[in-house]
């Protein structure tokens, strides 16, 4: 199946952490219809190693970066098609601070051992939002997760352009750090339904100190982009 082009759900610059651009499926699994999921999160290239936070190594390991010190925290969330949103689901708590070890363990409990008999979506994604495609994107449905509690602007059965605002990044349910994670699916239901392949219409890509601008692409783990 050839990748639908849609518009980047997010603006400003972003380093991406999963892409099917690198393999697939992009997060190691076909679970959860993330065949061709995004991660995607921002970071500060003037550190190296990057980081996603405003504080030291040491206060990251030690639990004391909070949310408001990571920088894609409370950015805003776009549509990446135009449709109904068929499920919008906030009031998901999320972890202040951010601690690699639990964090980081409870992603691999939530991935390993999830049961739909006794475990929710939300207890995966946090608080996320579905929307169901219509013209060019009629049969696809969009997904998108980890969103910030309290910000989801959206209702079930709203309709929505490609562009609107639908809330913010955070740091809910499967999350190591604030980021974005969004895919696209053939089905509403992501416990049973497929991924499905996209681009982007439009970014630029930073590659030899040069921003190039790319159309209907598939960015690479690690590439730098502006969308």
């Amino acid at each position: 199946m050839e990748p639908v082009p849609i518009k980047a759900p997010l603006k400003g610059e972003w380093m991406v952490l999963n892409s099917p651009g690198t393999k697939i499926p992009s997060h190691g699994t076909d679970q959860f219809a993330q065949t061709y999921a995004f991660d995607l999160l921002q970071v500060d290239w003037d550190h190296k190693p990057v980081k996603f936070h405003k504080k030291s190594t040491l206060d990251y390991i030690l639990g004391r970066v909070h949310l408001i010190d990571c920088y894609s925290y409370g950015k805003p969330i776009y549509a990446p098609i135009s449709g109904t949103v068929v499920e919008a689901l906030d009031g998901y708590p999320e972890r202040d601070p951010v601690q690699p070890i639990r964090d980081i363990s409870l992603a691999f409990k939530n991935a390993w051992f999830f049961d739909p008999q006794k475990h929710s979506t939300q207890d995966v994604a946090g608080n996320y939002i579905i929307i169901q495609g219509d013209r060019i994107w009629d049969g696809i449905w969009a997904f998108l997760g980890h969103m910030k509690t309290g910000s989801v602007k959206v209702n079930n059965g709203e309709k929505i352009e490609s562009g609107d605002l639908l809330g913010n990044v955070g740091h809910s349910g499967n999350s190591t750090a604030p980021h974005l994670h969004f895919q696209l699916m053939d089905g509403p239901d992501p416990i049973i339904a497929n991924g499905i392949p996209c681009c982007f219409r439009e970014y630029e890509l930073y590659q030899d100190t040069n921003w190039i601008k790319i159309e209907n692409g598939i960015p690479k783990n690690k590439d730098r982009i502006s969308l």
